[in-house]
Order: structure tokens, then C-alpha cells, then sequence
């Protein structure tokens, strides 16, 4: 029993010789640690490994700069590729600004281009003799004349017409100052109702305030002239369509609101009715920018279609005519009084330039 208990005694002996007491063990450094001492040079090791493998390996760099030459490359072939589209897109789509149909060529190139756009358009364009817009009158006076033809036929318009201008003095002397110092007494003697002559003056006062100015009306866009002009009494959305087309001979005008048009366009595409105002838009966007030639174009088809059956063509009419005469002689036989759903004188209107709403 005492050789059991003596090696007890002696236990820290040789602890002391061989091994560090336990109690030390907490005071030693990390890195003597057996179990943990492999774990903080793993990463550094993985790192130095990864840079002498790639100083050591002289492909490397050529690799990296090879991988990023390459992708520069495609970088800069996708935006190349994508700058070439937007140019296709930019010379397949050019953009048109049209002038003045009365400029010196401008129907042809209008006559062009509805035929490359339109091939139904084309076919009708054919048949008949191009559009010509070579009249002008002041916009003071074209104003005054489109008032005074309201709801009359063409020829009683025509006579309170000359009377009215007799009455100025001359066509160049229908001025807003010379229309105010009539009275409406004055003015419903030579047959202009009070109506109209409160129109006539209303008109006048916006001359004379400064609203409108025959310059202003020539300057002004399409959107600013037509909200400006329909703020007159008596000139509606269809009166200034056409004192557009047919006094300023703007060339992107579409009468979304008149039969004729309208007309014309169902026989073009063959609609079983009568297309609204509000889907003329979108039937005739592939006609801009020159909508006005366009519309001219579907009065004649209209026009054409809706004649008796023994004057299946447009009669004859005067070459020594006015233009806006010869639309007057072409289209005063074209529609017959039992067609009441296409009224004869709102296509009579626009070729003489009249804005009557029959």
C-alpha cells in the first residue's frame, strides 16, 4: 500500500521536469497552441501560394490581360453594334418637315411620299390631277369671308360677299378698323344677319386688341393657331381646318371632324362604317406630314364615289378656271340630294375655301 502512494507524492516532480504545470497553460501564446495554431496560417499560406503561382507562371498576366482585352473588346463591339441600330433606325425613319404647300415643288414631294407610304393612296393618286394651292388672301380678310358664307349656299354667299366688300371699299381695305365702323344696321342691310355681325366684330376687336395679327396667323403653329382661332365667334374646329389647308396652305391639316374626309377614308380601306373623329388619328398617321394633300384627295375619291351612275368621272371643268374654281365646277354635280348622310355642300366648302357648315 505504501508503493501505491509514494508516486503520488512525487507527481509534481516530474511534472515540472517534463511539462509546464497545467495552471501555466492559459498564459501561452496563441501560436503554441497545437490545435490552433495551423488555422492562422491557412489563408496567408492559400495568398502566398496564389502569388508565387502567378509570378512563377509568366502566362498569367498575358491570360489576365488577354481576358480583359477580350472583354473591352466585346464591350466595345456591343456598343458599336448598338449605335449602328440606332443609325438604321434614324435612316429608316427620317424625319420630313414639310413646308408650305404652296413652295415651289412641295406637292410632288408630298405626292411621293403619300404614294411610298400608302399604296391604296397611291392608286387613287394616280387617277386624278395633283391638288394645286397657289391663292392667298390676307387672314383678316379670309376669316371675314369664311364667317360670311356660313349656312348659305354658294351663290347667295358669293353675293353678301361682294356687297360686303363693296361696302369696304375694295378687298385690300377689309381691314378690323373699316369692319368696326359699320353698325350692325349697316351691315344687315347689305344681307349679313346680326349673328354674323357680331362674329364679324368679335373678330375685329381681337385684331384690334392685339390677340390675332394677319403676321401672327402666318407665324403661329398649327396647335397655337387653331386653339387662338377657335377662341372667335363663329369659327369653329372645321372653319379653321380649312382656312389651314386652303388660305395658309399648311400641309399636315387633317378635318378629323368632316364627312367628306371621313367618307373618302372608308371607301380607302373598305370599313363597313363611317370611321369616328376620334379613330381618323390613328387611320391616317401614315400620312404625316402631309395630311392636308391627303385629305384633298379623299374629298375627290368621295366625291367620285358618291356621283350618279351615268357621270361615273369628274365632269370636265374650265382650265382658264381659278384652281379653287375648278374644285368648285368639279364637285357642284357630285352628290345628289338623296344622299342626306354625306351633305353636298360641306364638300363644296372646302375647294372654295368657305367654311360653311351647311
Amino acid at each position: 500500500m505504501g508503493e501505491q502512494t509514494q508516486p503520488h507524492h512525487h507527481l509534481p516532480e516530474s511534472s515540472t521536469t517534463t511539462q509546464p504545470p497545467v495552471i501555466d497553460t492559459p498564459s501561452l501564446p496563441p501560436t503554441q497552441n497545437p490545435t490552433s495554431s495551423k488555422l492562422p496560417f491557412r489563408p496567408k499560406k492559400t495568398r502566398k501560394l496564389s502569388a508565387v503561382t502567378s509570378s512563377e507562371n509568366p502566362n498569367d498576366k498575358s491570360l489576365e490581360s488577354t481576358t480583359s482585352t477580350t472583354s473591352d473588346a466585346a464591350a466595345a463591339t456591343s456598343n458599336k453594334k448598338s449605335k449602328i441600330v440606332v443609325q438604321k433606325v434614324i435612316r429608316v425613319l427620317p424625319k420630313i418637315t414639310a413646308r408650305a404647300l404652296s413652295c415651289k415643288g412641295e406637292v410632288e414631294l408630298a405626292l411621293r411620299h403619300l404614294s411610298s407610304v400608302d399604296s391604296n393612296l397611291d392608286r387613287l393618286i394616280k387617277l386624278h390631277k395633283p391638288p394645286v394651292f397657289d391663292s392667298f388672301q390676307p387672314p383678316f380678310l379670309a376669316l371675314s369671308k369664311s364667317i360670311l358664307y356660313q349656312q348659305l349656299a354658294y351663290k347667295a354667299g358669293t353675293s353678301i360677299y361682294t356687297r360686303f366688300v363693296s361696302l369696304c371699299g375694295g378687298e385690300s381695305l377689309v381691314l378690323p378698323e373699316a369692319v368696326l365702323s359699320f353698325t350692325p344696321n349697316q351691315l344687315r342691310q347689305i344681307g349679313i344677319s346680326a349673328r354674323k355681325s357680331s362674329y364679324l366684330h368679335d373678330l375685329a376687336n381681337k385684331y384690334r386688341n392685339g390677340i390675332l395679327s394677319d403676321s401672327s396667323i402666318v407665324n403661329m403653329d398649327d396647335k397655337s393657331l387653331f386653339t387662338m382661332l377657335t377662341m372667335v365667334k363663329g369659327i369653329g374646329p372645321w372653319s379653321v381646318h380649312m382656312f389651314m389647308i386652303f388660305s395658309l396652305h399648311r400641309p399636315d391639316v387633317l378635318p378629323v371632324g368632316d364627312v367628306g374626309i371621313r367618307k373618302g377614308v372608308q371607301l380607302l380601306y373598305g370599313l363597313d362604317e363611317l370611321p369616328r373623329p376620334s379613330q381618323m388619328e390613328n387611320l391616317c398617321e401614315k400620312w404625316r406630314p402631309y395630311r392636308s394633300v391627303a385629305s384633298w384627295y379623299m374629298w375627290r375619291f368621295a366625291e367620285a364615289q358618291g356621283a350618279s351612275a351615268t357621270a361615273a368621272a369628274i365632269v370636265p371643268v374650265d382650265e382658264s378656271a381659278t384652281p379653287l374654281q375648278q374644285l368648285h365646277q368639279e364637285q357642284q354635280p357630285s352628290f345628289p340630294q338623296q344622299q342626306p348622310s354625306f351633305p353636298q355642300q360641306q364638300i363644296i366648302d372646302p375647294a372654295t375655301n368657305i367654311a360653311n357648315h351647311g
